[in-house]
């Protein structure tokens, strides 16, 4: 299963897509796209719908999920995701793509175990998920991977855990036969990890 992660923005919109296989992910393509700030907003928008169909053409995700508007002390900021948002949930649903949302705590939750977890952290923690040796660059690709990691594990072969949740550990909803899979194993230790190195600290 192919899924697209987005972290919406007008300014600098994030993406990243993974690919499961049982109980493994895998990094297939990541990035940021950067819109001029000589557009304006229209354009920006048009310029983010085309680069969204575009990869949805050229990778046929399966799902696409994208973070929930939150509240912003910023209201411009807030405005500006929850456009971006609008454009993400347009181009998803005219390919006809199965679409997941989650609010940044939740993916934060999902990913680290923390809803309250840093930049640093989602990007270390994505490193691990995907296991690759650095965390992504830009923040913002690697906080759309974490959105894309949160919606794999939230699926199932035979259907969604549940629509919308945090649930990364399945086997408090649905034991898996096989018991401990590679991505579970690989969050523990490093969970373990990060206790070790805080109580030491």
């Amino acid at each position: 299963m192919i899924v697209l992660g987005i972290d919406p923005g007008t300014a600098a919109l994030g993406w990243g897509l993974v690919d499961r296989t049982g109980g493994s992910l895998r990094l297939i393509d990541a990035g940021c796209l950067e819109t001029s700030p000589s557009l304006g907003l229209p354009d920006r928008l048009l310029a983010i719908h085309r680069f969204l169909a575009d990869l949805i053409s050229r990778h046929e995700p399966d799902m696409v999920a994208v973070e929930r508007l939150f509240f912003s002390r910023n209201a411009q900021t807030a405005f500006a995701v929850g456009q971006a948002r609008g454009v993400v949930l347009l181009a998803a649903a005219e390919a006809g793509r199965t679409i997941r949302e989650a609010t940044p705590n939740e993916v934060k939750l999902a990913v680290t175990g923390s809803g309250s977890a840093d930049k640093e952290q989602v990007g270390r923690m994505v490193a691990i998920c995907l296991g690759l040796k650095d965390p992504p660059r830009p923040d913002d690709a690697a906080d759309a991977l974490a959105v894309a990691i949160w919606a794999a594990n939230s699926e199932r072969s035979d259907g969604p855990v549940a629509t919308g949740s945090a649930v990364m550990d399945r086997a408090a909803v649905a034991p898996m036969a096989r018991g401990e899979s590679s991505y579970d194993r690989a969050v523990r230790e490093a969970l373990a990890r990060d206790r070790k190195a805080g109580a030491r600290s």
